[in-house]
């Protein structure tokens, strides 16, 4: 029987060796020394404790410990060697394992220096999901501590949870730190993010008493003025800002702000005034002197804005960056001339960039030189502009009448870019089903498949197009297919089980668990993993297991499939009204959701109306 030690404080209670307390002492201070230290202190303080045999006792006839109470607060045997084996682990680099351990010891000592060290190792190991664990652990241990909110923020608004993100966020400020809500209001504009609901969530927060106290509330002004003005509430926004100009006026971000909503409102004197007072402010943020051209332009002050331009590539002489933005500028404002002068001077280069030619090819497209046009397009190498460089082609030749040049041209491109043969071969697919040729894109997929049968991409693409129109016995063929070259390929045997499991089929649940089991051995962190399998529990009648799995995947991938299945296995578990609550909020972010429609046909008890 292992021996149980019991400290209290600095003293000590029953025979053991005083290292123990040393090393809890250490983790009551955060942990200041490593854990290997700590263990060698301990390790050299019990080579200096009597043996049993030295002692005037005598040996003893029993263990001495046998009866003695548990341990319930300090470190133990158990305690210090989840310890010492996360500490190992992650020297060792299976950061998987030491955020684990960490995290475990974190739950029982209740210390938010673990926590904090669980988390970091679980990102060193690049492990999403432990890493969230450990963060929600580490903040509850640690409420004003602003790294754990700013990281589960991260992870919210890249599983696209905007709500969520922005929770964190304002909880950051609202402890006094910076929740960089203005850049997250960039971003939910441009992805359009469920404004309405943010702008909602940032309008109770202005309300709170003492709000306007807050070190960073002009940043959260920003942000809101952002969002009201992509919602149409120019003139409220406005007021925001005459708000922050009381607050901050030096702040470079508020006439950024304020440039942008000028330029919104179609007021460009104004947007001109704002774009050279940010520029006095920030001479060397380019983003003020692209809003400055651009105001020129809608200004129609061509000479101007090119005169503007050509100074900021003289201060910032080599800079192609810059010339390739502007050029683009201009492309999107309708004046393609002064976009391909700014352009002329990168051709004839050793290394022309990618996107300069892609820029040429569609102004030299707008000028209605289309063979010009694909010349150029044609020229841009291997890299991030070569795919959208052949769809535009494509799309110029469809355009023009020109269907069999089009896919001629595609044709030959995969002769000459091996590397994307699959992705030139699904491009050709789509573009066949936007000209409405269904029939042409299966023949184009059944004949590659027939010349490349184990490519698993093209066979995945039939299989989802097998499954559209209802063929499911060939979608299962093409998914067999994949899985017997590739028998860990997650996306088909999720696929497969997903399939098997929402049909439920007669006699296949079993096959489909199986199948949902080994796509989660191969990829553990993936949201649509983590649904089917609790989908899967759901069908086999086990809706109690079913639920930790979707909360689980809801949490990663909120949208309306992962929050329809929920829903359902909360009605199962008779908590009608939290499936309620979450199908409002689906139905609050979206206009559409034919998912959740769908299961208020089937569950019409269920419609929020309902909710007393």
């Amino acid at each position: 029987m292992r021996p149980r030690f019991s400290l209290s404080g600095s003293g000590l209670k029953g025979s053991t060796c005083s290292g123990f307390s040393l090393v809890s002492a250490m983790f009551r201070h955060s942990m200041r020394l490593p854990l290997a230290a700590s263990a060698a202190l301990l390790l050299s303080a019990c080579q200096s404790t009597p043996s049993p045999q030295d002692s005037h006792l005598g040996t003893w006839a029993d263990d001495p410990m046998r009866n003695a109470p548990p341990i319930t607060r300090g470190l133990d045997a158990a305690g210090l060697s989840t310890l010492l084996g996360a500490e190992l682990a992650g020297q060792r680099g299976d950061y998987r394992y030491a955020s684990q351990g960490y995290l475990e010891a974190a739950k029982r000592y209740r210390e938010p220096a673990l926590a904090e060290r669980a988390t970091f190792a679980a990102r060193f190991g690049d492990e999403a999901s432990l890493v969230e664990a450990s963060a929600l652990h580490w903040r509850e241990l640690a409420p004003q501590a602003e790294a754990p909110n700013r990281l589960l923020a991260a992870f919210s608004l890249q599983r696209g949870d905007w709500l969520d993100s922005l929770e964190q966020r304002i909880a950051i400020v609202e402890a006094g730190g910076h929740g960089d809500i203005t850049a997250f209001a960039e971003i939910a504009v441009a992805e359009e993010a469920p404004l309405t609901l943010i702008a909602q969530q940032l309008r109770e927060h202005l309300a709170r008493p003492n709000a306007d106290q807050l070190p960073h509330h002009s940043d959260v002004l920003l942000g809101t003025a952002l969002i009201e003005a992509a919602l149409g509430d120019t003139t409220l926004a406005q007021r925001r800002l005459d708000q922050v100009e009381l607050l901050d006026p030096e702040s470079a971000a508020l006439w950024l702000v304020k440039a942008r909503l000028a330029l919104e409102v179609e007021d460009y004197p104004a947007a001109q005034r704002a774009a050279q007072q940010g520029l006095e402010l920030a001479p060397d943020d380019v983003r003020f002197i692209l809003l400055l051209a651009q105001a020129e332009i809608r200004l129609n002050n061509i000479s101007a804005a090119e005169v503007q331009t050509n100074a900021l590539l003289e201060s910032h002489a080599g800079n192609e960056d810059l010339r390739l933005s502007l050029a683009q500028l201009y492309l999107e404002e309708g004046h393609p001339e002064p976009a391909q002068r700014l352009l002329q001077p990168l051709i004839g280069q050793p290394n022309v960039p990618d996107l300069a030619y892609y820029l040429l090819g569609a102004i030299t497209q707008e000028q209605g030189d289309i063979d010009n046009a694909l010349l150029y397009y044609r020229q841009v190498s291997e890299g991030s502009e070569f795919l959208p460089a052949r769809a535009a082609a494509a799309q110029m030749l469809i355009e023009e009448d020109r269907l069999l040049d089009a896919r001629a041209f595609l044709r030959i491109e995969r002769m000459r870019f091996d590397n994307y043969f699959t992705e030139l071969v699904m491009l050709e697919v789509q573009l066949l089903d936007e000209i409405n040729q269904p029939a042409d894109a299966d023949a184009l997929l059944d004949r590659e498949i027939s010349r490349t049968p184990d490519d698993a991409s093209l066979l995945y693409m039939r299989a989802m197009r097998r499954w559209e129109a209802g063929d499911i016995a060939g979608m299962e063929q093409d998914l067999r297919q994949i899985l017997r070259t590739d028998p860990d390929n997650a996306e088909a045997l999720n696929a497969l089980g997903y399939t098997l499991a929402d049909l439920n089929l007669p006699g296949r649940l079993q096959e489909a668990f199986e199948l949902i089991e080994r796509a989660y051995e191969a990829d553990p962190d993936n949201p649509a993993v983590l649904d089917s399998m609790g989908w899967v529990y759901f069908r086999l009648g086990e809706p109690e297991e079913a639920l930790p799995w979707l909360e689980s995947a809801y949490m990663q991938l909120p949208d309306q499939e992962v929050a329809a299945h929920l829903a359902e296995v909360l009605n199962a578990l008779g908590r009608d009204e939290e499936a309620r609550q979450l199908i409002q909020q689906i139905m609050q972010r979206t206009n559409q959701h034919p998912l959740i429609d769908g299961l208020l046909e089937r569950y019409p008890e269920l419609s929020p109306e309902l909710s007393p």
